[in-house]
């Protein structure tokens, strides 16, 4: 195996167990490793510190483990058995009404790079390093040994999450069962779920907690869920009694799938509509209309650092147009799951669109990613979901 050294001084944050290396912290290399290949990482005095996958980039170690050990079969079972073991603990694993949930989020689980939803008897697992990819056939097997005859099939699904110049030639496909039930269910709701060709995984599985709490204040109210993607809040607004629903996304793709949410949950109720349309172009054309709840759950804005001015202004525009077009005592729901916005400093972007507005603005909750996306207490970069409820006079 590949023996890695690192500066001095550059093992601080090792010990303090975040799972990165960065390129900049490497002294030197004993062999030559391919990405994705297992390097043992030692400190400039020749301990031992970290196992890890190899890769290509600013972050050159992905750690999997801070002991010497093998990274085998053994590791992939006892690191799925813990992660299923968290979600049970949290009532999320055996319900009869519910049967989706992510079991595996990356660096939260003490996995970085792999990430896996279970939607009912089918896992979607996605590889977002090389490692893992070069793994996907060992922790499948361990998935289908912890998760035992509850699962019978693995869709693998990392065609866009893999870094492009590895040239890995990836394609999605099964890698136990097939031609799987598309339908989950997420308390009590159904939804059909394209692993196929959908965003992350077929399903915003981080948004759930939110949708219930957007239920509780949906009766009566006219409500309107921008981005709407597959329609989760759309359906969760349903059932909570909103008096009319209208849910739009540039995707004509997307319209056809809340459609088909909508139906399945809801046949011939006409309270819903679904438009395909640019949002800002949606919300400049709507004229004085206005909607009593608004959801604002944009894709991510920001992918990187470098990106993070531009997202900030398209925060501002985005919510400056909702506080235009929302009732007076309405409620804004708006979201940023951009990784490189902080906190703050999406809280900030809402103040300056608030202000922009002239609008009276109270903050009612502050929302997060729910507890089977953890974040590791090493790694607060997992953080990555922040929601305002904001109640606009």
């Amino acid at each position: 195996m590949i023996h890695l050294y690192l500066k001095r001084g550059k093992d601080e944050s090792l010990r303090r167990f975040h799972p990165w290396i960065f390129s900049g912290a490497v002294h030197h290399l004993e062999g030559q490793p391919q990405e994705g290949d297992l390097v043992r990482v030692f400190t400039a005095d020749g301990d031992f510190i970290a196992i890890g996958h190899w890769q290509v980039g600013s972050i050159a170690v992905r750690v999997l483990s801070f002991i010497d050990e093998p990274i085998d079969a053994a590791f992939w079972h006892r690191r799925l058995s813990t992660a299923l073991d968290v979600r049970r603990s949290i009532g999320l694993v055996g319900r009869p009404d519910h049967n989706t949930f992510r079991l595996v989020h990356g660096e939260g689980d003490c996995l970085p790079g792999l990430v896996i939803d279970i939607y009912g008897a089918t896992a979607v697992m996605q590889a977002h390093s090389v490692g893992m990819h070069l793994c996907r056939h060992d922790v499948a097997q361990a998935l289908k040994e912890v998760m035992g005859t509850a699962l019978r099939h693995i869709f693998y699904k990392s065609e866009t999450t893999l870094p492009f110049k590895a040239g890995l030639g990836q394609e999605n496909g099964f890698l136990l069962g097939g031609d799987a039930d598309d339908v989950a269910v997420e308390n009590g709701l159904r939804f059909h779920i394209d692993w196929l060709r959908g965003q992350k995984t077929g399903f915003f599985v981080d948004q759930r907690d939110n949708r219930s709490l957007l239920e509780r204040y949906a009766g009566g109210r006219s409500v309107l869920n921008m981005f709407c993607y597959t329609g989760g809040f759309s359906v969760y607004a349903m059932r909570g009694g909103a008096r009319l629903v209208h849910s739009v996304d540039s995707s004509a793709k997307a319209v056809d799938l809340v459609n088909d949410n909508i139906a399945l949950n809801f046949p011939g109720d006409q309270r819903h509509q679904a438009f395909a349309e640019d949002a800002f172009r949606y919300l400049q054309q709507m004229g004085d209309a206005a909607y009593d709840l608004i959801i604002l759950d944009p894709p991510a804005f920001a992918k990187h650092k470098d990106a993070l001015r531009n997202a900030l202004k398209g925060y501002i525009r985005l919510n400056a147009r909702a506080f235009e077009k929302i009732a007076p005592g309405g409620l804004l729901f708006t979201f940023s799951c951009s990784q490189a916005v902080s906190k703050d400093q999406f809280r900030t972007a809402v103040f300056t669109a608030a202000a922009q507005s002239g609008r009276n603005v109270r903050i009612l909750h502050q929302l997060h990613q729910p507890a089977d996306h953890p974040v590791n207490i090493y790694h607060p970069e997992g953080e990555y979901l922040k929601g305002l409820v904001l109640y606009v006079d």
